[in-house]
């Protein structure tokens, strides 16, 4: 297990607070930008194809996320990724709702043939809709498969040539050949919006301060899954999702090695 190696990426980030630069979606932009701040990175929004590759120039990692893509920002989403892939940073790739539609589904496959993705991150159904699959999709949540997620991670690895990250209920990460999962979360991360977007944040974080992506992806994930379990066990009665939402960037904020260790649990 990498939980040794892991522990010493915390460290590094609040160190070196690594440059997250992100093309995401309008809908979690903010939260995005303060989870990266929350962990110790430090989040940049550029959007606009004159500028991106400037930016990317900047960065320790690229968030490129698929929430509330168009045609603009989707060119703008493949030159950062070039750049970041001539400066060779980490790219981590969110494919937001693919497979709901054609023209997200086509659009995430022309974007893995253009760029090299270091981290995909995603729930299963829009996992297996970037390897060829078809699942029961409904906007960005997950639907049903005919594959189990061990079993899908493995294949979006190896297919995509990219460290794998499948949300769930069990989270699981693989690299092609390794898989770990995380058995840490609550329901309540999936009640409000931007958890998985955050995550992606998290994870791009890790990635910029090391050259193991598998490590970073482990680390990013599970900092969501535990932050939203002991978000969950802070509330009080007649305390709801509003001051769960507040808890768990506290959570992410108090973050560190010690209470990730003590409270993660890897499989």
């Amino acid at each position: 297990m990498k939980k040794q190696e892991i522990k010493k990426l915390f460290e590094k980030v609040k160190e070196q607070n690594p440059l997250v630069h992100h093309i995401t979606n309008n809908v979690t932009i903010n939260d995005c930008a303060n989870a990266t701040l929350a962990i110790g990175g430090s989040p940049v929004m550029a959007t606009s194809v004159e500028e991106v590759e400037d930016m990317v120039k900047l960065a320790d990692a690229l968030v490129i996320n698929f929430g509330t893509i168009d045609d603009a920002t989707y060119a703008a989403m493949v030159r950062a990724g070039q750049a970041a892939n001539n400066k060779e940073i980490p790219v981590i790739f969110d494919p937001v709702g693919v497979g709901a539609t054609p023209f997200r589904t086509d659009r995430a496959r022309d974007f893995l043939e253009r760029v090299n993705v270091s981290i995909v991150r995603g729930n299963a159904s829009e996992v297996f809709a970037l390897v060829g699959g078809e699942a029961s999709t409904r906007g960005v949540d997950s639907g049903i498969l005919s594959i189990s997620e061990i079993d899908l991670a493995h294949k979006a690895a190896t297919e995509l040539q990219a460290i794998t990250v499948i949300s769930g209920e069990r989270d699981t990460i693989s690299n092609g050949n390794d898989l770990v999962q995380i058995d840490n979360g609550d329901i309540w991360l999936t009640k409000i919006t931007g958890t998985g977007c955050m995550t992606a944040s998290l994870i791009a974080c890790f990635a910029g301060v090391t050259e193991d992506s598998f490590s970073a992806a482990i680390a990013g994930m599970s900092v969501m899954s535990l932050a939203g379990e002991r978000a969950k066990k802070t509330l009080q009665n007649k305390e709801g999702i509003g001051t769960y939402r507040m808890r768990l960037m506290d959570e992410i904020f108090l973050m560190d090695e010690q209470l990730w260790a003590e409270g993660v649990r890897l499989s």
